[in-house]
């Protein structure tokens, strides 16, 4: 297993709209390993794959305290979803940046799991937001750009100087 480096916002790459996976394989079984380590070292909740520079449609999610209960989603899509909901999301993608963001209250995902099997699952509350944000990744949209304008400017500015004190 390996840690994998995230990407940064505003990076180009996290952008970029992640592929079907077409076959899974020992390939995205290992891919999964490495993104759940990386998760869970970030420390995080949720991760797609596109975050780690691999445009593929792969999530992995743990909401448990004691990391306990990894979901993998492949090729995930939500094929409903219902109310609303105000929730205040973070991103490893978007290091110390919180702020408020309206999505679906619930969702029904379908996707397949790590060994290829497809499955359904109806989220509603922290999971619904977790799975809405992450296929957002994997559709190359970035949390952020749920918030206004100004506010992706000064998140935008706030980061780059971030990197330019780092370097």
């Amino acid at each position: 297993m390996a840690l994998l480096n995230i990407l940064t916002y505003p990076d180009p790459r996290l952008h970029q709209v992640a592929a079907p996976v077409e076959t899974v394989d020992d390939d995205i079984r290992r891919l999964v390993r490495d993104m759940a380590e990386t998760m869970y070292a970030a420390p995080g909740i949720g991760l797609a794959a596109t975050q780690v520079d691999v445009h593929k449609q792969v999530i992995v999610m743990d909401l448990s305290e004691d990391k306990s209960e990894l979901r993998v989603f492949i090729n995930p899509r939500i094929v409903q979803a219902s109310g609303t909901q105000q929730y205040e999301e973070g991103c490893l993608s978007v290091p110390n940046i919180y702020d408020t963001v309206t999505r679906a209250e619930k969702v029904t995902v379908e996707a397949l799991d790590e060994h290829g099997k497809p499955f359904s699952l109806e989220a509603e509350g922290l999971l619904a937001v977790c799975i809405q944000h992450e296929i957002d990744h994997l559709l190359g949209k970035v949390f952020v750009e749920y918030l206004s304008g100004l506010k992706q400017t000064r998140i935008k500015n706030k980061l780059k100087k971030r990197q330019r004190e780092r370097a």
